[in-house]
């Protein structure tokens, strides 16, 4: 027997649906700045050599050992690998590859991890319909809006409900930049993000494993497909976003429409994102920032007798793994990124390698840390003490990490960060190709030149 119970809703909410598609069918090419255009070129930078980097993980043979047994016909390019697949499959396979480092981009607002989800599925989709540079960045720039102004919508009370807010906006994200690529309709448009709506991906349970990042991969399949399943003339509820029972008032109790309306077409929520110069969780960097910076002043493991981190509660709600067993659930571990920090003075892919994670002396320096829960302290910004064998403490303290807004990295830190990443994979002559072709994506008539480069030797 069915039970009805009443839930609260909004039945006033604005037509979010409609706006949003309407923008992104109809905003001119290139409408936003100089420094909006830039930042498209530099996510799509970081995007693309995570995706490489991340390329012969075990996570990325596993994924594409599953699709090749469905026989996908070889219609587009996997970053750093030979191999082909069909165009869903591929930006399945290039979402998870660039976000199994976790030293992807962040839209630090909502903690999104945009361009894994939607470069990924432009990259396979414009391959595939012959799409210039220009038509990339576009859909680029209006898909993050799309997947971000949603996530601001709904943060945080979506994410402290468990949702893994990267996948659940990012299906939204693609399926607006799919359906800019293909030049579909406002009316077109406004299905495919009713489609999208209806497959939300990611729990937050799933951190620390490998289908954290199939998160971004999928919401990138997913709104690939919606996009192609809109083209063709399938319906879905024109208020999917905004209804009663819609997207936003499911996945949370918080729905601020304004938050996806205001300055829609004039801010662009590209312009705050952010890129990791460490490969882990976002709410870890102050901590590793502020225990490199103690080896700075002289600090060495052998001193250490203990360091206790004063943080906000959603990093230990996130990353309290205190005795990691592997390199995925490190990079969820406050404990093993001051380690890190502390005796290499960087956390890279390699500091967060299984190899690592089980080394004698970096088990024991990490047991030496204890972090206490102090919520006056911001989400970004940590006190870090050290208390040394001889008596003496010494604190540093840490407002804003490396790589944030306040502390951006720069074009040559993204580029170093590019080669550490792909020159393995591709070689540095390789890599210093790709890296022009990036910076010149916009006026590329397009993508076989970059795409071409992307297939090892």
């Amino acid at each position: 027997m069915t039970v009805n119970t009443h839930v609260a809703a909004d039945t006033q909410a604005p037509p979010i649906t409609q706006e949003l598609a309407r923008f992104v069918a109809e905003h001119p090419s290139r409408g936003w700045s100089d420094a909006v255009e830039h930042e498209a070129h530099r996510t799509f930078l970081n995007w693309l050599g995570c995706a490489i980097g991340a390329a012969r993980h075990e996570a990325v043979d596993a994924a594409l050992a599953a699709v090749q047994m469905l026989q996908p016909a070889p219609q587009a390019t996997l970053a750093g690998r030979p191999e082909r697949v069909d165009i869903a499959n591929a930006a399945l396979i290039n979402g998870i590859s660039s976000h199994t480092f976790d030293f992807d981009d962040t839209h630090l607002k909502t903690i999104i991890h945009p361009a894994g989800p939607v470069a990924s599925a432009v990259m396979a989709l414009a391959e595939q319909i012959g799409s210039s540079g220009r038509q990339v960045i576009d859909a680029t720039v209006l898909g993050i809006d799309v997947a971000c102004r949603m996530g601001n919508l709904v943060y945080p009370q979506h994410y402290d409900r468990g949702w893994h807010i990267t996948g659940s906006t990012g299906t939204l994200g693609a399926a607006a930049a799919c359906s800019r690529l293909l030049g579909l309709s406002a009316q077109q448009t406004q299905m495919a993000l009713g489609i999208a709506a209806s497959q939300p991906v990611g729990l937050r349970e799933q951190f620390g494993t490998m289908t954290k990042p199939f998160h971004p991969g999928g919401a990138a399949r997913a709104g690939l497909m919606a996009a192609l399943m809109a083209h063709h003339g399938f319906t879905a509820s024109p208020r999917a976003l905004e209804a009663p029972r819609g997207w936003a008032q499911v996945v949370s109790t918080k729905y601020d429409w304004n938050e996806a309306r205001d300055e829609l077409g004039q801010r662009f929520e590209i312009s705050f994102n952010a890129y990791k110069p460490f490969a882990c969780g976002i709410v870890i960097h102050p901590s590793i920032d502020a225990c490199a910076q103690l080896r700075d002043q002289g600090v060495t493991p052998e001193q250490v007798q203990k360091i206790e981190l004063r943080v906000h509660s959603l990093v230990l709600e996130l990353t309290g793994k205190k005795e990691p067993q592997d390199g995925l659930q490190s990079k969820f571990s406050v404990y093993h990124g001051c380690a890190a920090g502390l005796i290499f003075g960087r956390a890279g892919e390699e500091e967060f390698s299984d190899a690592i994670v089980r080394r004698e002396d970096v088990v024991a320096l990490r047991r030496k840390v204890v972090a206490v829960v102090d919520d006056s302290i911001r989400e970004e910004s940590v006190v870090a003490t050290a208390t040394l064998t001889d008596g003496r403490v010494v604190t540093v303290h840490v407002e804003h990490a490396i790589g944030s807004l306040e502390r951006p990295m720069t074009d040559a830190h993204l580029e170093s960060k590019f080669h550490d990443l792909s020159d393995p994979i591709l070689g540095r002559a390789r890599v210093d190709q790709i890296l022009a072709a990036c910076w010149k994506l916009g006026q590329a008539p397009d993508l076989r030149g970059l795409l071409g480069l992307l297939t090892p030797a």
